[in-house]
């Protein structure tokens, strides 16, 4: 009898413990709004300030980019312009005052003009030459001009300019004849670092000395090589190269004796590396399976530094005041947006600037994003990130979307995306595929799909959708495919050449006609035109045949799924044509199609307000033809 009284009683105190079992997150989440998602500030760039009291950055916060100031010791944000139509993007303070560079262009247009706020707030375009680029590049080692270069002079190619601070007017440095990319300076200003592309992974680099007017090739092989930076003391040339190798590693070249020595080697690309002001450190980026990983050495030790540690977050960049006494960093995952940080190498102690959660928004209910791999059609092993949304499990499978990068070469990174979050909140799992042509794993594995785009880079995104089909917790009849600028063309191509694989496709600004696109590239991406014909074909030579058969344009009829188009009208690289005419010729197969059309948008929206609207009406497109599969017209939208 007590026996059976006591394991009464431990089974009551079970069932009490069940009872008070806590929920789960899919229990307790939230569902936000694409407002709510959208007001997570988004902050970049951090100069210090000449007496290091004040960061110089740039946020979203006012609906589009605009500059501002923070307080190093912590304190709210202070606006220094207030546009209201282009973005503003902040360079740098000026080394000894408080004047600031910034750069604009025109809508997105991609035009950057360079600025100054002057001390009594008035602003000065440097480089006002009308349709000419101008970009900046660094400061002087006196610290009394900047270099920078702009195609004023030819649009076709980019010289090399320096613009005394005193004066504010600029002499030409470097007159760029042929075709080539402009790196970095040296501290002495004798030489200045140029590269050549040879396809879109291979360029061949060259010191040109600017006195002598010699110009000599670093590369003795055929490779991926791009300029880093010069020492401190101007002994040697530092650059990147894959030369006998999958992956790019830092190469140090001795100007004195012309010899070479490998200076740095990891698992993934060094993707790249520089000195600080005072040469003290250098920072060095990896490429570390789509995340970045990231070193600062003592250059008197060889050593590394430590960096800070913030918990469940990664340090995505950093900054270094100009004595070096201070850094700035930038700390978040795929799961939370970026902080900005200060953190003071002498006594050790961090602040935290930021806070850019919108308050409305649980950061338990964001989701944090898995690398995956997956076997494709022919046995190769392709990467993939994968966002699984906190309500998915295999008694409620969820529909999914594979989602394709920019590029071709590009690469989806293990980075924070309110857009992302936002569909995955509302239980759309995403899996972002790195087909083959992806960057970051390998130069054999970059170059696979050469010559060969709409073939075997959308049977890797099939084989994508494939691996989603086979998960517990998806719904293997609900799956869709995504993408922008060239993932908009993989989502066309999936939806033309292999009509039956996917259930709809979100096509943000994709390109459908590469024969127009190949033909209408900007003037500035000359010294890359001949690289990229190589890799997707000649559009004026025996090649504009298969550059056809791969442009979804022309084969439109086989497209029997609904389609979502967003277009931004100032986009310089995608024209609004392509845009225009896909949805024309889907439409005449009574397919249901959205069409987003934004006036003052270029290549990707910047502008809050488009972004809410585009993404509300991509999450309404996938509710009524993904979540409920229906299959009636939709409308046409001017915003």
């Amino acid at each position: 009898m007590k026996k059976l009284l006591v394991i009464a009683l431990i089974a009551g105190v079970w069932a009490c413990k069940e009872e008070k079992k806590e929920p789960s997150i899919a229990e307790t989440m939230k569902t936000y709004t694409i407002s709510q998602m959208m007001d997570n500030e988004s902050i970049a760039g951090g100069s210090f300030s000449p007496d290091k009291s004040k960061l110089l950055v740039s946020s979203n916060r006012s609906g589009i980019y605009n500059m501002y100031t923070i307080p190093t010791s912590g304190g709210e944000m202070m606006p220094v312009t207030q546009s209201d139509s282009s973005s503003v993007f902040a360079i740098s303070y000026f080394p000894k005052d408080e004047r600031m560079l910034f750069r604009m262009d025109n809508n997105g247009d991609e035009i950057y003009h360079i600025f100054v706020r002057d001390m009594d707030g008035s602003f000065r375009d440097l480089t006002p030459e009308e349709g000419a680029r101008s970009l900046f590049y660094r400061w002087s080692e006196d610290k009394s001009a900047f270099f920078y270069g702009s195609n004023k002079r030819d649009n076709r190619f980019v010289d090399l300019y320096k613009m005394d601070l005193e004066s504010m007017t600029s002499e030409l440095v470097y007159e760029n004849n042929d075709g080539y990319d402009v790196g970095v300076v040296s501290p002495d200003e004798k030489y200045v670092a140029l590269s050549k592309s040879i396809n879109t992974n291979d360029s061949d680099l060259f010191l040109y000395n600017l006195e002598s007017k010699e110009l000599t090739q670093i590369n003795k092989n055929q490779s991926g090589n791009a300029p880093q930076d010069f020492s401190p003391d101007g002994t040697a040339f530092y650059y990147t190269t894959d030369d006998g190798s999958e992956f790019s590693y830092l190469m140090k070249y001795n100007l004195a004796n012309d010899s070479y020595e490998k200076a740095m080697e990891r698992d993934w690309d060094i993707s790249g590396s520089y000195f600080t002001d005072q040469g003290t450190y250098q920072v060095t980026y990896i490429n570390e399976d789509a995340k970045n990983t990231i070193e600062v050495m003592e250059v008197a030790t060889g050593k590394n530094i430590d960096l800070p540690s913030i918990e469940n977050m990664e340090i995505t960049s950093v900054s270094f005041s100009d004595d070096e006494s201070m850094m700035r960093f930038y700390a978040g995952g795929s799961h939370t947006p970026s902080n900005l940080y200060v953190y003071n190498l002498e006594t050790k102690e961090q602040k935290r600037l930021t806070d850019v959660l919108n308050p409305e928004v649980q950061a338990q209910d964001l989701v944090k994003a898995e690398v995956v791999r997956y076997k494709s059609f022919d046995g190769l092993e392709i990467p993939a990130i994968y966002y699984k949304p906190h309500q998915a499990s295999a008694e409620t499978p969820v529909p999914a979307l594979v989602w394709v990068h920019g590029g071709p070469g590009g690469q989806s990174r293990q980075n924070f995306s309110a857009f992302i979050q936002y569909l995955v909140n509302h239980g759309y799992a995403i899996l972002a595929v790195n087909n083959r042509g992806s960057s970051g794993y390998g130069k054999t594995f970059y170059q696979m799909d050469d010559l060969n785009h709409g073939d075997k880079d959308l049977k890797d995104c099939v084989e994508g959708k494939n691996w989603l089909a086979q998960q517990p917790e998806i719904d293997g009849d609900k799956i869709g495919i995504i993408g922008g600028s060239y993932g908009g063309y993989m989502t066309m191509a999936a939806l033309t050449y292999t009509p039956e694989e996917f259930d709809v496709g979100v096509n943000l600004f994709g390109v459908t006609n590469w024969i127009r696109t190949l033909k209408s590239i900007p003037p500035w991406w000359e010294s890359f035109k001949d690289a990229l014909y190589k890799e997707l074909g000649d559009p004026y030579s025996a090649d504009s045949v298969r550059l056809k058969q791969i442009s979804p344009l022309f084969h439109t009829s086989k497209v029997t799924k609904p389609l979502i188009v967003l277009q931004g009208s100032q986009d310089p690289r995608v024209l609004q044509a392509e845009s225009d005419e896909i949805v024309a010729g889907v439409r005449q197969n009574g397919v249901p199609v959205e069409y987003v059309l934004f006036e003052d948008e270029g290549h990707g929206f910047v502008k809050k307000e488009n972004q809410i609207k585009a993404y509300s009406k991509i999450l309404e497109f996938l509710d009524e033809y993904l979540k409920e599969d229906k299959s009636t017209p939709i409308k046409e939208e001017n915003l």
